[in-house]
């Protein structure tokens, strides 16, 4: 069994749990009904109560509603999380945290592999994979760098107005004001990873 980093024999809270343990203290902690703050973070009361007791994973917009909702950084509730007490994070094979960004619904599927510790986001690393060739790619625009690094498949990368055939081993690196997307899947399953560097202030 995992251990977290710091507390010998306490076993460590799958990340899940560790995020609504965090969001339920605070919001008792602020003497907040379940009603009130799934009101003002626009989800339903069940759903939150389900975030709450580490039932269902949240998408980073939902958690950064509720984050809103309880007038905390996004940081604060991944406070329980066992990275806290050591000066690095360790997400073991599977275990990043299945989050919804746009392009989920065109068969992408995000993994994040760590969490800014600080109450500005500095970076995102996620693990995308594509194994749906659905004609309807989404377009991305976000302020900050990004790197992409193929791990399988092949796919046509469109960055402004030129496009780019990744492969295994490949890297593309780009401003992410430029808009840019997957333009075709040439060989699925497709996973590469995504690094994105904000400048400060510029993320939530």
């Amino acid at each position: 069994m995992r251990k977290s980093p710091g507390a010998p024999g306490r076993p460590a809270l799958p990340m899940e749990e560790a995020v609504g343990a965090a969001i339920r203290e605070l919001r008792q902690r602020e003497g907040l009904t379940l009603a009130q703050v799934s009101e003002q973070a626009g989800i339903s009361r069940g759903m939150l109560s389900k975030i709450e007791n580490g039932q269902t994973s949240a998408g980073m917009d939902t958690l950064g509603r509720i984050a809103r909702a309880l007038g905390v950084s996004m940081s604060m509730l991944f406070s329980k999380y066992d990275v806290a007490s050591s000066a690095a994070q360790h997400i073991k094979r599977g275990a990043g945290m299945e989050v919804v960004r746009r392009g989920t619904k065109s068969g992408h599927t995000y993994h994040l592999l760590a969490y800014d510790q600080g109450p500005v986001k500095l970076f995102e690393p996620f693990l995308i994979t594509m194994t749906d060739d659905t004609e309807q790619y989404p377009t991305f625009q976000h302020p900050g760098t990004e790197l992409l690094y193929m791990l399988e498949g092949v796919i046509e990368y469109r960055c402004g107005q030129s496009t780019y055939v990744l492969e295994p081993g490949d890297a593309l690196t780009f401003q992410g004001e430029v808009p840019h997307g997957p333009h075709r899947l040439l060989q699925c399953p497709i996973r590469f990873l995504s690094f994105t560097v904000y400048p400060r202030g510029a993320a939530e």
